[in-house]
């Protein structure tokens, strides 16, 4: 089991920016591709970005590509979500997630991630 943990959300201006972390306990974080999503509220949840577990490839949805950067630090077991320049078009909850694939790769796909974090809230004001 993996349990996450997302922290970092809030209420900030259009044009600010925010880092969300993700903290991960239970099996080996290394091993893991870790996404972010996001869902407002009445909408699916969509993919945001990802990253496989030695960062070789990364992946990014075209709205956030340029504005946001998914990192890990393997050695706090952690995941960050740098996100610059948001837009009203940005809040929404963030869920951290993890998809063991010791071989590597990313996916976009809700279904392949096996781990969820509760979310957190991101609130963008125009």
């Amino acid at each position: 089991q993996v349990q996450l943990m997302e922290s970092g959300g809030g209420l900030v201006q259009a044009g600010s920016s925010l880092r969300l972390s993700c903290i991960a306990s239970g099996r080996t974080f290394s091993s893991y591709t870790m996404g972010w999503f996001r869902q407002a509220p009445g909408t699916e949840r969509d993919f945001v970005a990802a990253m496989d577990w030695n960062g070789a490839n990364t992946d990014y949805a075209d709205s956030v590509k340029g504005r946001f950067t998914i990192s890990k630090d393997n050695t706090k077991n952690t995941v960050y979500l740098q996100m610059n320049r948001l837009e009203a078009g940005d809040t929404a909850a963030y869920y951290c997630a993890a998809d063991y694939r010791p071989d590597g790769g990313t996916g976009r796909d809700t279904r392949e991630y096996d781990y969820w974090g509760q979310g957190t809230h991101v609130t963008v004001s125009s």
